[in-house]
Formats: structure tokens, C-alpha cells, sequence
């Protein structure tokens, strides 16, 4: 791989956030981990320098296989040549996977395996949970920060409305550290390989999602501030004594902090506040 980069004159790009994966124990352990098996469709976002690619076409998984970097192209023909699998130029925050997926012939469901470029991470997975509706399985890698706030737990300085969103749309579970010595070049940050499984169903029920994360979203928006002042900016025209009625009603002390509420106890409030909607909420 090495020679090949060399031969086509590459040059790593900052602001593709590109850090290749070299080590072979590494890749095959990210494999492994992901569970592959011949016939699986993968998608590959951020293919590389293709060593993640070809490990995942040695299992036997069809892989769609998209890249940013017109550059890596010809660098991925040349190292998987004679390979079948489809390369796709193009940036994934843009793209639609399932329609892609299924242009290409990649029945669905298919998983989603990537070594994330960390500049793009928080956005793309959002995408991902938000937007595609035929993904089986996501295994990707990020830095060790991101993805302790993507599995955080309640009262710690992690949790935020990232996790709670991650909560909604998946079952998140942290697979192992990755040492920043396995990339190259060398980035600043540890990293971590996480699963996100798409949930069928939410784990709370709620009357208007929008507003549960227009909540949520007030709650983390300063987070010094009580809970009661915090949800003065959900809606315009909303009296505070009707915000203090409806955390009551929910057994939320008001001067509690978004931090501490769980994903049930955000739905709770998000139920209540409809139920309250033009009536007492109204100023």
C-alpha cells in the first residue's frame, strides 16, 4: 500500500481529516467486530487508501465503498484491482445511502463500516440515524471524546442532547480503544470503534418528536442555567409559572439541570408540555 501511495505521488490532506489504518490485526479486528460475513452489503464511508475495503472484501461482503478525495481514485483501482466492489466519489453527508445502495444493487438491509474522518463524525452519524431508513448495523471509528459522549450516562460532563438524540435513534456500545500510534500520519486524539444499532422502534413514545428535541435542545443550550429558566426559550409567548406547573407534574425538581434528566424523563416532560399546549402554557 505503501508503494502504491508513493507511486501516485499522495499527499495526506488536513482538511479531509485523513488518517490511514495500516495495521493488519487492526483491520481485521474492526472486521471481526463488525460482524461480517460473506453476502453482508456494506457501505464504507471515507474508503482510503482501501485497506479497511479490501479486509472487508476478503470476509465475502459486497462493499460500496465512498470517498471524498478524487485523488485516492486511481490509488484505490490500483490496490483493488481485480476486487468487485463499487467506488463511489462523492461526499456522504450529501449523498443518500439507500438510494445509492439500491441504484447499485446492494440489497437492503445493508451495514454501514467506517474509519471517520473526526471532522465529520457528530453530523454524519445524526445522518445516518435520521435519514436512513435501511441500515442494519453501523460500526464506525471515532475519536475516544466523541464517542463517550455518544454513550454518556446522566450527571456526567459528557452526557449532552448528542447522546440523548444517539439514545433515541440507536443502542450505542463501545467496542475497544484504538491507540493514535495505529494511524498514519499520527493524529492528536486517541480513537474508539463504536456500534450504533438502529432501533425499530424509539424507546420512549412521544406526542411530537420535534418538540421532545426542541427540549432537549433548550435544557444543554446553557448549561449553568436551572431547568426552569433553560425552557423559557422552547417557545415564544410561554409563561414561567406554566413551565413550573408542567416540570411538577412531571416530578422534576426546577431548579434541576438538563444534565441529570434521563431520555424517559425528557419524553415525560415533552408528553406533559403537549397536554398543557393551549391552555395553561400560553401566557
Amino acid at each position: 500500500m505503501r508503494e502504491i501511495l508513493k507511486k501516485h505521488h499522495f499527499r495526506f490532506k488536513k482538511r479531509w481529516g485523513q488518517n490511514f489504518i495500516f495495521d493488519q490485526n487492526l483491520l481485521q479486528r474492526i472486521v471481526r467486530a463488525a460482524g461480517i460475513a460473506s453476502g453482508d452489503r456494506v457501505v464504507e464511508i471515507g474508503a482510503g487508501a482501501g485497506t479497511l475495503t479490501r479486509e472487508l472484501l476478503a470476509q465475502g461482503a459486497r462493499v460500496l465503498a465512498i470517498e471524498i478525495d478524487y485523488a485516492l481514485l486511481p490509488i484505490l483501482e490500483d490496490f483493488l484491482q481485480g476486487e468487485e466492489v463499487v467506488l463511489v466519489q462523492g461526499d456522504a453527508l450529501k449523498i443518500d445511502l439507500d438510494e445509492l445502495t439500491q441504484a447499485h444493487g446492494l440489497v437492503w438491509p445493508y451495514k454501514v463500516v467506517a474509519n471517520l474522518p473526526y471532522y465529520i463524525t457528530t453530523p454524519l452519524v445524526m445522518k445516518l440515524l435520521e435519514s436512513e431508513e435501511q441500515i442494519a448495523d453501523i460500526v464506525v471509528m471515532m475519536q475516544k471524546e466523541v464517542a463517550a459522549r455518544l454513550t454518556a450516562s446522566p450527571g456526567t460532563k459528557e452526557y449532552g442532547a448528542i447522546t440523548l438524540a444517539v439514545q433515541y435513534y440507536a443502542e450505542a456500545e463501545i467496542l475497544f480503544p484504538v491507540s493514535r500510534q495505529l494511524f498514519r500520519p499520527v493524529p492528536e486524539v486517541d480513537s474508539t470503534l463504536l456500534r450504533l444499532k438502529p432501533r425499530k422502534e424509539p424507546p420512549v413514545q412521544v406526542r411530537d418528536k420535534v418538540l421532545l428535541f426542541k427540549i432537549i435542545k433548550a435544557a444543554f443550550g446553557q448549561r449553568r442555567k436551572t431547568l426552569l429558566n433553560s425552557l423559557l426559550r422552547v417557545q415564544s409567548g410561554v409563561a414561567k409559572e406554566a413551565i413550573r406547573e408542567v416540570l411538577a407534574k412531571a416530578g422534576i425538581a426546577e431548579q434541576s439541570r438538563g444534565e441529570v434528566l434521563s431520555l424517559e424523563q425528557f419524553a415525560s416532560l415533552s408528553n406533559l408540555w403537549v397536554e398543557s399546549a393551549g391552555g395553561s402554557l400560553e401566557n
